[in-house]
């Protein structure tokens, strides 16, 4: 029962560490490409065109492996956790 309480917490725990990541990674990658509009706009720019390249660069964003690395925040905890008892163990 103590394995299992030990699981459910730290699966709660490692979440809000990952949409903690997720969320910052995103908002960071947001104001960059505002940022980088703002300073170099292209004639007649408008908000909508503003929009349309920050959406972009959000899916490109979306699609590269950064998201993805954040997941690691899950498998290197359990990875290391499992290695230290498999040490502990055989000694």
């Amino acid at each position: 029962m103590t394995f299992v309480r030990l699981v459910v917490f730290g699966f709660i725990a490692l979440s809000v560490i990952y949409l903690s990541i997720s969320v910052y990674s995103r908002s960071v990658r947001k104001e960059w490409l505002e940022n980088e509009f703002d300073e170099n706009p292209p004639e007649g720019a408008d908000d909508a065109m503003r929009d349309d390249y920050i959406a972009k660069g959000m899916t490109e964003y979306n699609n590269s492996i950064r998201p993805k690395l954040i997941g690691l925040v899950y498998v290197v905890p359990i990875v290391v956790m499992s290695i230290i008892i498999f040490v502990i163990n055989t000694n």
